[in-house]
């Protein structure tokens, strides 16, 4: 069995998290319809990725979906996507870095006058889909979303890559690394699109999880070892609320999490 790692500081999440975590992408409906079990995901998470009117959500849904969230004491995010709904802000765009600076000002704008609203402190950003990518590829677009991140003082939320970590602390951003155990790796490292990689059972979510956590290595798509050199540091773990069984998953995830955090 061949291994492989991801890059990036083993030390950058001890200072930015007290624990193991879940963060979830929350809020991705649109007026009438919905397609995640959004309220009965929020109790078993510790961090929500608020999707802010781009590739999903609206007024109504981000009202709802903060709310839930200071009901459940869920830290609350931005998850700002391309202007894309059709898409669901997963299909590749090319837009120029000032436009990357302005859209993420403006969806995390909108989001933190909910947040202000309901005396909720916003916690961090976190791209959605193909911004995420697009940002990881493409270095003056990265600087340009976080640059926009920096306006409002919190971290941004990315898979753990040593450049991509580089670049934060340059223009000024803390970085929380976060892990996937719903979406494959690629043998590079690299993490694959949800539509890409390979169905994830509850219990297969709930074991990478605490592997992950108590051996610091997961397995690729090719089920090869691969090293995550947290070093024992704390993880933020990333589900997909909008995955088939995406309500079970959080819950068998929650499991492994306590276990970890000896809970």
């Amino acid at each position: 069995m061949s291994t492989s790692k991801l890059s990036g500081s083993a030390a950058l999440n001890s200072k930015l998290l007290s624990k193991h975590e879940i963060n979830c992408d929350m809020g991705e409906g649109f007026g009438r319809y919905q397609i995640a079990p959004d309220d009965e995901i929020m109790p078993f998470i510790d961090r929500a990725n608020i999707a802010c009117g781009f590739h999903a959500g609206d007024y109504n849904i981000m009202l709802k979906t903060v709310q839930t969230a200071k009901k459940y004491g869920v830290k609350c995010g931005s998850h700002p996507g391309l202007p894309d709904m059709i898409g669901f802000g997963r299909r590749p765009w090319s837009i120029p870095p000032e436009e990357i600076y302005k859209l993420i000002l403006y969806q995390t704008g909108a989001l933190k006058a909910f947040l202000d609203a309901e005396g909720v402190e916003l916690s961090h950003v976190k791209p959605h889909g193909e911004l995420y990518f697009y940002i990881e590829r493409d270095e003056a677009v990265m600087r340009a979303a976080l640059k926009a991140i920096k306006t409002f003082g919190v971290p941004v939320v990315g898979a753990k890559n040593a450049h991509y970590e580089k670049i934060a602390k340059e223009e000024g951003v803390d970085f929380i690394q976060e892990l996937y155990v719903d979406c494959d790796y690629d043998a590079k490292g690299a993490l694959v699109p949800p539509a890409k990689s390979r169905p994830k059972n509850p219990d297969i979510i709930h074991d990478a999880i605490y592997v992950a956590g108590s051996t610091d290595t997961i397995t690729d798509q090719n089920d090869n070892k691969m090293d995550l050199h947290f070093e024992k540091n704390p993880i933020s773990v990333c589900l997909h609320s909008d995955m088939p069984n995406s309500l079970n998953n959080v819950k068998k995830a929650r499991e492994a999490i306590d276990k970890l955090n000896n809970i």
